[in-house]
């Protein structure tokens, strides 16, 4: 059965337990917590803390399944673009590139790292977790490019040490008020950040 957020947190929360305990070290906790995040099921959690004291969230009851699959369906987003549960909370590549793009869901916060690597984010199928979503990037000798659909609004606030981060957003049609946020952060060292936006189907 597929975890929740919540679920995640109380295992988060074993794992800094033991790593203030002297039971990790800090390389260890941030292995531990990065496959935690990717973890999809209860099953998936038993790895990351078999060998520590602290008890492996369970899944509801099959009573509580079927009075949630009973119950009314929750009043959906005023979005379309918002909802769902992202696969992954960070991406790191080294001396490498990572794509992507179709259906998929962005983190509240996501974590990219290149170093001498570079990252392609396509938003334009995406769904956000939140209605305001972080993009915080370190590229290192690295390139990250996004692009975003003309519904979401963009707000790029980034650091260049001999790199920068270039938003050409700001061009053209803005999406309303009250679209939902990707916000753009970071550093980019001997690297660069480009952000364009472009409608479904525009190379």
């Amino acid at each position: 059965m597929r975890a929740s957020d919540a679920d995640r947190e109380h295992v988060a929360d074993v794992l800094r337990q033991a790593a203030s305990d002297g039971r990790l070290s800090l390389t260890e906790l941030e292995e531990r917590i990065e496959a935690l995040y990717a973890a999809k099921t209860y099953a998936d959690f038993e790895p990351v803390i078999s060998d520590l004291p602290g008890d492996v969230p369970l899944p509801p009851s099959s009573a509580v399944v079927r009075r949630t699959a009973s119950a009314p369906a929750p009043s959906q987003s005023p979005s379309a673009r918002v909802g769902g549960v992202p696969s992954a909370r960070s991406a790191k590549v080294v001396f490498s590139g990572i794509q992507r793009r179709g259906d998929w869901v962005v983190p509240q916060y996501y974590r990219i790292k290149a170093v001498f690597g570079g990252a392609d984010l396509d938003l334009r199928e995406a769904t956000l977790e939140a209605a305001e979503v972080e993009i915080d990037i370190r590229a290192v000798f690295g390139g990250v490019n996004i692009v975003v659909p003309p519904d979401l609004r963009v707000s790029v606030d980034g650091d260049g040490i001999f790199g920068a981060f270039n938003d050409d957003t700001t061009r053209g049609p803005q999406p309303d008020p009250g679209a939902p946020v990707v916000r753009i952060t970071g550093k980019a060292v001997f690297g660069g950040v480009n952000v364009q936006r472009k409608s479904a189907g525009e190379r």
